[in-house]
């Protein structure tokens, strides 16, 4: 039986992350609702209790019955979670005098307790309540302590429970991959048999079970889950799959072709269809952001729909679905979070069945899992592109001439970045998790070339580095590489006479423009 952690989500922002550690430390483990634990379910070996946007004492704060946990599992309460086990076991939970946030040291810290193994005194935390804790509940005791939180750590180890006021998930917290190891593995007695290899091996396994010799219909992106995905189900089905590449015109340069020519490699079955002219021309005058999404994702829908009735003795449509996409489409707040398009998009008068092999893994498992079925490395590290392409990139209405200054000025980008060596040898494409250039259309600036006035558009570039796109900070690249991607693209690209770069961090601003 595979080993799992729950991972209770009170609506935290980094309930995700924890869980990407959890994934680390070759660990299967589930997030769900904090209100939907399994208790049924023989197979879980602990439970993390995740932070919150609400305070313990919120008339709407989530709240679970710890009776039906404590003592049953081993528990880690996280921010919130440790608040709220204090505060439902008699202890005292109260509004900070400052909101406390940032980095934090332990300056006290008890090596002995189970969960602080290998830690080091004065270790760097990261904080981040409004509320904090003024007294524990009776059982408990203090095992850690920051300058300004008394209550940083405490735990109940008869009843194995602890609980820490920081966030051990967060890349600021020092030791904190080490903490969670120590609860993972050594308390909760993780086997660490989650892997990519075992992943494979069960997930082609029971897609020969689930499937059997039907066919299956998969939609093609280009992106790093759909490939996997692809390659995965072939490995299992074989010619049985037929996967259907649709090009809306918006794509990168010569992108059709390069991943036609990719999948070919790989041995998949691919039916391409080139859409772009009805693409083009529903987009026609419309400059709203979230109306181009909606456009596309209806024409999408409906190209994929006519060419997958030409397949008509498929039961089967599979999706590249990731476990983000499911997390972030079911907000527990009742807020959704992010509506994707893989997750409910399933056209209703296909009547095919759903199959998901992805389902379970967050992006750098895919990856693993890619090299796991030896896929082509320039596949595997694709940075994520959007569903709309190229026309949530381009600031106004979409016309081919304005597709081609961008795909371009990308392209260019793009392979640049691919050729520039780093100190460690790798290229700088690979120290990036996302990278684009976005056309500002709707503004022209005045330029020089040779003796002659020009008024065209600016291009920005974007680059940012991330773990998961929850957050991202603008990537600080090389100057020189800088100054040669801009005087290659006002040179080469005719429209353009200007480079910007975007600065700016997600968040407040968004990855894309749009």
């Amino acid at each position: 039986m595979q080993q799992k952690i729950i991972i209770l989500d009170f609506g935290s922002q980094t309930t995700q992350l924890i869980g990407r550690r959890v994934r680390e430390l070759d660990t299967f483990c589930e997030i769900i609702p904090y209100n939907k634990f399994p208790y049924d379910d023989p197979s879980v070996i602990g439970v993390i209790l995740s932070g919150s946007p609400y305070s313990v004492h919120d008339k709407e704060a989530f709240k679970v019955d710890l009776s039906r946990l404590i003592g049953h599992y081993p528990v880690l309460g996280i921010c919130y979670g440790a608040q709220f086990i204090s505060f439902a076991n008699g202890g005292k939970v109260e509004p900070a005098g400052t909101r406390e946030y940032g980095r934090a040291n332990l300056e006290t810290i008890d090596l002995a307790s189970k969960l602080f193994k290998g830690l080091e005194k004065g270790s760097q935390v990261w904080m981040s309540h409004g509320d904090t804790i003024t007294a524990i509940p009776q059982g408990y005791k203090v095992i850690g302590s920051t300058a300004d939180v008394r209550y940083a750590a405490f735990a109940n180890e008869a009843d194995r429970v602890w609980c820490v006021q920081f966030h051990p998930e967060v890349y600021h917290t020092t030791q904190g991959r080490q903490l969670l190891k120590n609860f993972v593995v050594d308390i909760c007695g993780s086997r660490q048999e989650w892997s990519p290899a075992s992943f494979v091996e069960s997930t082609v396994k029971e897609l020969r079970e689930q499937v059997g010799d039907d066919r299956v219909i998969l939609g093609l992106s280009g992106g790093v889950d759909s490939s996997v995905c692809a390659t995965l189900l072939h490995r299992a089905i074989g010619s049985n799959l037929t996967c259907i590449f649709v090009d809306h015109g918006m794509l990168r340069k010569n992108e059709f072709q390069k991943v036609m020519d990719a999948y070919k490699g790989l041995g998949l079955n691919v039916v391409g269809v080139d859409a772009s002219e009805k693409f083009f021309a529903d987009l026609a005058g419309v400059t709203d952001p979230e109306q181009k999404r909606k456009i596309i994702g209806r024409d999408f829908v409906e190209v994929f729909n006519a060419e997958a009735k030409k397949i008509t003795d498929a039961k089967w449509l599979a999706q590249g679905t990731i476990y983000p996409d499911r997390i972030e489409s079911l907000s527990i707040t009742g807020m959704t979070i992010k509506s994707h398009h893989n997750v409910g998009g399933l056209p209703k008068d296909m009547k095919l069945k759903l199959c998901e092999p992805l389902k379970w893994l967050f992006k750098d498992e895919v990856r693993r899992v890619g090299y796991e079925l030896q896929m082509p490395e320039r596949l595997i590290k694709r940075h994520p592109f959007p569903g709309p392409g190229l026309a949530v990139r381009i600031l106004g209405d979409i016309t081919r001439d304005k597709v081609r200054i961008l795909q371009d000025a990308d392209d260019i980008y793009i392979e640049k970045m691919h050729n520039y060596t780093m100190p460690d040898g790798s290229s700088l494409y690979d120290h990036v998790w996302q990278a684009g250039a976005i056309l500002l259309s709707t503004i022209r600036s005045v330029g020089v070339m040779g003796d002659e006035r020009t008024y065209e558009h600016p291009v920005a570039l974007r680059a940012v580095t991330s773990m998961d796109a929850m957050t991202a900070d603008w990537a600080h690249l090389p100057y020189d590489f800088m100054a040669d991607v801009s005087n290659e693209i006002i040179r080469k690209v005719r429209g353009v006479n200007r480079v910007c770069y975007d600065i700016s961090s997600k968040p407040p601003s968004t990855i894309e423009w749009e």
